[in-house]
């Protein structure tokens, strides 16, 4: 999906109480060393309008939303998207374009429907580290007042 009112930069939205989710931004955060991607919850203002803008409800948040170069990508598609950025052996996650969307979505709607039973929640969002808590966007980040400010490790 092309979008006209872009982000002002490439922007991963994630669900911020997911503790998959903010292991993956970590994991962007880490091997993204052109600091190509900021980054959004999907509780924030910023992440509610996106979400908006790709027609999805806002209350629902089991899709990772990335925007890169003005073009909103969902599910395993901004998961592929993501990967192949990176450059060097990553972009063989490309290969993943290979498998049908429709297949490559299910695995990915399994997983998300899971996450917090797999991978648990968290009661807030947790507030990244300073070094990540730069890359997110302004308004970008949205967490309950009872959150910490601690680092997590990665």
């Amino acid at each position: 999906m092309i979008l006209s009112d872009q982000p002002p930069q490439d922007v991963i939205v994630f669900d911020g109480v997911c503790v998959l989710c903010n292991r993956f931004v970590r994991f962007v955060h880490r091997f993204d060393r052109a600091g190509v991607f900021g980054f959004a919850t999907a509780q924030s203002p910023v992440g509610q309008d996106c979400y908006r803008k790709m027609g999805l409800p806002g209350d629902d948040l089991e899709t990772v939303l990335v925007f890169r170069q003005g073009e909103g990508f969902a599910k395993s598609a901004a998961v592929l998207v993501v990967m192949t950025s990176f450059g060097g052996a990553w972009r063989l996650a490309g290969l993943g374009w290979l498998v049908p969307r429709v297949l490559r979505d299910w695995c990915y709607d399994r997983v998300a429907r899971n996450r917090f039973r797999l991978f648990g929640r968290h009661d807030a969002c947790p507030m990244p580290e300073p070094a990540l808590r730069a890359r997110f966007v302004e308004g970008g980040f949205q967490s309950a007042p009872e959150a910490r400010d601690v680092a997590l490790p990665l």
